[in-house]
C-alpha cells in the first residue's frame, strides 16, 4: 500500500492515509444532540459488524512519537459530520488487527465488540474509536518492554509518553473529533489506560483502568507474595512471549502446551528449569529475565507503577472483578493509590461479582456453579460505564459516579459508598480454636494441651486447586466448591457452626498464622469459604448435576511464599521446629454469608499447579533441582501466645 506522508509544522508522518481535511462548516459538539449515531439496538455481533461498516469510516495511522518510532493506530470515524466526537483509546500489546484500512473486524469474531469499544452502548452513541499497537507489538515499530519501567530522564520514553504523544496526533489530526480524549483498557490494556493518567495529555479527560496490571511480584498475575502463578505464567508467555524482531501483522497464540491434564503436565514437568530446558530454550526474554530475579529487587520494583500515580487531571474510573483470579489486586491497589496520591481528583471504583473481564461481556448472572440473581455486567454497562464516559467526555447531565460502586456478593445487591473499604466495617479477629472451631472468642489455654494442628505436605502430591480435571487454569476455580481439600489430610480446616443471622465481610482479610516445620522454607495458602446449608437446592435448570447442598464456595484465598515472610527483598529461611508468624493479606471482598450457612477457613501449602511447587528447602526456586524437593510436617499453632487465624473488617453481625 502506498505511504501517504503529512507534513504536520516540522514533522514528517508515514500514515496508512491521510486524514482527511477538516469540514470547513461550523459543527455541533455531541454533547448538544440527544441522539445517538445508531438508533437501533444491535442484536448479536453479525448487526454489530454491519454498523460498524455502515457508520463508521476506518482509518489507519503510524503515529510518530518524540523518539521517531512510528506506532500502528486504527481509527473509527462516525461518517455522520454534523456534530463533533471525543475520542474514545485503548493502547493494547494483542493486536489491533485486522489490518487495512478496508478490513474490518470480523462479525465470527467472540470479543468483536471489545476490538471497537467498551460497550455497545458507547458505540451506538457516537466516539471516535482509536486502538493502538503498543512500542514493539505487531506493526508498530520500538522495542517492546514488559511493563515498561517509568522513565527516570528527561527525553526518556515510556508508556506515559507515547499515551501524550499519541493523543497529541489524534487531536490534531483525525477529521470530527471534539479535543476530547478518554482511555480504557483490561488487564494489560488496563495498564497502559492508567500510565494515560501520569502526566497526562491536556485533552485527556477520563480514563478507565479495568484489571488493570500492576505490580508482578506481590499481587498480579505472575507473583503473589513472591509465588510463582505456574500455570498462568507458563501458558501466557508461551504464545506472548514470542520474539518479534520486526513489525508483523501475524498474530500467532499457539502455544507447546498440548491438551492433557493440567496438573499431570506440571508435575510431570518437574523443576522451573525444565520450562526452558525442555520448552521454551532460553527464547522467551521475560521468563528468562524472571529466573533471573527471583527477589524483589530493583528489576521489579522499577515496573511497580504505583509510585507515579499521581495529581492525576483526568476522571478515574477503576473496574475489577471479585473473583478475578489474573488482577484483582491491580483493580484495588490502582484504586487506592489514586485515591491516595491525587486527593483532588475524580477517582472512583467499581467492583462486581466478575471473573476477568467479565463485565465486558456476556451478562454476569453466574460464575461457575454461584448464580447472582441480576445481569450485574449488563447493569454495569448500561449505568456505570456509559455515564462514566458520557459525563465527562460529551458534558452529558447525569449523575456523578459514586465514589465506589460494589456488588455484595451472597447477598447479591449494588452498594453505592462514600469510601471503600466502608468506615462501619469493624476488624474482627477470627481465630483457629481446637477440633477444626473457628470464633471471635480468644483461644483459652484449656482447650487442648497440644496447641496446633499439624499435617504433611508433600511436593510429590500436592493440593489441587481444582477438583475438575484442566487442560488449563480455569477461572471459574475463584467460586469453586472446595470439598474436595477438605476431605485431603494435607488440608487444615477450621469452621463456626450455622449462623444465626447473616455476616457480612467488606474490606481486605489479613491471615495471621503461627507455624514451624521440618523444613526451612514453605508456602502456605489461606482460603476463606462459605459453606451453603445440606438442604440448599439445586439449580434449575441443572445441566452440570451439581448439589448445591454442603457446597464450599470459594469466597477469597491467597498464598504467602514463606521465605518471603519478613521481606520480599531479603529472603529468609525457616528454623526447624521453631514457631514463626507468617501473617499476608488477602484482596478485599463483600460477601454475605447468610443465616444458616457457615464460615470456613482452610490451609494449606499447596495450590497446584495455580502456584509452583514450593521445594520446602530455602533455595533459589527457579534453578531449584529435584534432590531439594522434599515432604515437611508443618503446624499450625493456636494458643493464648500464638493465636493464628484471620482478622477480618465485619459490616454486620457477629462471628
Amino acid at each position: 500500500m502506498k505511504l501517504a506522508v503529512v507534513t504536520l509544522g516540522l514533522a514528517t508522518v508515514a500514515c496508512g492515509v491521510a486524514p482527511p481535511k477538516a469540514v470547513a462548516e461550523p459543527r455541533k459538539p455531541a454533547a448538544e444532540t440527544d441522539a445517538p449515531l445508531i438508533a437501533r439496538e444491535l442484536k448479536d455481533n453479525g448487526e454489530v459488524a454491519q454498523a460498524l461498516r455502515e457508520y463508521y469510516t476506518k482509518y489507519e495511522y503510524r503515529i510518530p512519537m518524540r523518539d521517531g518510532v512510528r506506532l500502528t493506530t486504527i481509527v473509527y470515524v462516525p461518517k455522520d459530520r454534523s456534530r463533533t466526537y471525543p475520542i474514545l483509546m485503548a493502547r493494547t500489546p494483542y493486536s489491533v488487527q485486522p489490518y487495512g484500512e478496508d478490513r474490518y473486524p470480523a462479525a465470527d469474531d467472540p470479543r468483536l465488540m471489545e476490538k471497537i469499544a467498551p460497550s455497545q452502548q458507547l458505540f451506538r452513541d457516537g466516539y471516535i474509536f482509536a486502538r493502538q499497537d503498543v512500542r514493539g507489538r505487531f506493526m508498530s515499530e520500538g522495542t517492546f518492554v514488559d511493563i515498561r519501567p517509568h522513565a527516570r530522564a528527561k527525553g526518556e520514553i515510556d508508556e506515559s509518553t507515547d499515551t501524550y504523544d499519541t493523543i497529541d496526533w489524534l487531536v490534531k489530526n483525525v477529521p470530527g473529533n471534539s479535543g476530547k480524549v478518554g482511555m480504557w483498557g483490561i488487564s494489560y490494556p488496563g495498564f497502559y489506560a492508567a500510565q494515560g493518567a501520569v502526566d497526562s495529555h491536556p485533552a485527556l479527560k477520563a480514563v478507565s483502568p479495568q484489571a488493570p496490571v500492576t505490580e508482578w511480584f506481590i499481587g498480579d498475575d505472575f507473583h503473589h507474595n513472591g509465588a510463582l502463578m505456574l500455570g498462568d505464567a507458563v501458558d501466557f508467555f508461551s504464545p506472548f512471549g514470542k520474539p518479534r524482531p520486526k513489525p508483523t501483522k501475524k498474530v500467532d497464540w499457539s502455544s507447546f502446551r498440548d491438551e492433557t491434564d493440567a496438573y499431570e503436565f506440571y508435575l510431570n514437568l518437574g523443576p522451573l528449569s525444565n520450562v526452558n530446558a525442555r520448552h521454551y530454550e532460553n527464547k522467551v526474554a521475560f521468563w528468562n529475565d524472571m529466573q533471573q530475579h527471583g527477589v524483589r529487587d530493583e528489576f521489579w520494583k522499577a515496573r511497580d507503577p504505583r509510585p507515579y500515580y499521581k495529581n492525576a487531571k483526568p476522571a478515574v474510573m477503576t473496574v475489577g472483578g471479585w473473583f478475578d483470579a489474573e488482577d484483582l489486586f491491580g483493580a484495588l491497589e490502582t484504586y487506592h493509590t489514586f485515591e491516595k496520591q491525587s486527593p483532588g481528583a475524580n477517582n472512583t471504583l467499581v467492583m462486581g461479582p466478575w471473573a476477568h473481564g467479565g463485565w465486558a461481556r456476556g451478562e454476569g448472572d453466574h460464575l461457575g456453579d454461584v448464580t447472582f440473581g441480576q445481569k450485574t455486567s449488563a447493569f454495569y454497562r448500561e449505568n456505570v460505564e456509559f455515564p462514566f464516559f458520557q459525563r465527562y467526555l460529551k458534558g452529558k447531565q447525569v449523575a456523578p459516579p459514586a465514589e465506589a460502586w460494589v456488588f455484595e456478593t451472597g447477598a447479591n445487591a449494588w452498594h453505592r459508598y462514600a469510601a471503600w473499604p466502608p468506615p462501619e466495617a469493624k476488624p474482627v479477629f477470627v481465630a483457629f480454636h481446637a477440633s477444626g472451631k473457628l470464633s471471635s472468642a480468644q483461644v483459652a489455654a484449656s482447650e487442648d494441651p497440644t496447641g496446633y494442628d499439624a499435617y504433611v505436605s508433600d511436593p510429590a502430591k500436592p493440593v489441587p486447586y481444582r477438583d475438575r480435571i484442566a487442560t488449563r487454569v480455569n477461572h471459574d476455580y475463584m467460586t469453586e466448591d472446595q470439598r474436595f481439600a477438605s476431605r485431603r489430610p494435607d488440608v487444615l480446616t477450621y469452621s463456626t457452626g450455622d449462623l444465626e443471622s447473616d455476616v457480612t465481610l467488606g474490606g481486605p482479610i489479613e491471615a495471621s498464622l503461627w507455624v514451624s516445620t521440618t523444613g526451612t522454607d514453605a508456602d502456605f495458602v489461606v482460603k476463606v469459604i462459605d459453606v451453603y446449608p445440606a438442604d440448599y437446592p439445586d439449580p434449575v435448570p441443572n445441566p452440570s448435576g451439581v448439589h448445591m447442598g454442603g457446597y464450599q464456595q470459594l469466597v477469597r484465598a491467597e498464598v504467602m511464599r514463606g521465605k518471603f515472610r519478613t521481606s520480599y527483598e531479603k529472603p529468609a529461611p525457616f528454623k526447624p521446629g521453631e514457631p514463626a508468624l507468617v501473617r499476608f493479606t488477602l484482596p478485599d471482598a463483600f460477601h454475605t454469608f447468610r443465616s444458616g450457612h457457615r464460615i470456613m477457613v482452610q490451609v494449606q501449602s499447596s495450590w497446584f499447579p495455580l502456584v509452583d511447587r514450593n521445594p520446602q528447602t530455602f533455595t533459589d526456586i527457579y534453578h531449584a533441582t529435584e534432590a531439594d524437593f522434599r515432604a515437611a510436617t508443618h503446624k499450625v499453632h493456636r494458643t493464648p501466645q500464638m493465636s493464628s487465624g484471620i482478622k477480618v473488617g465485619v459490616i454486620r453481625g457477629r462471628i
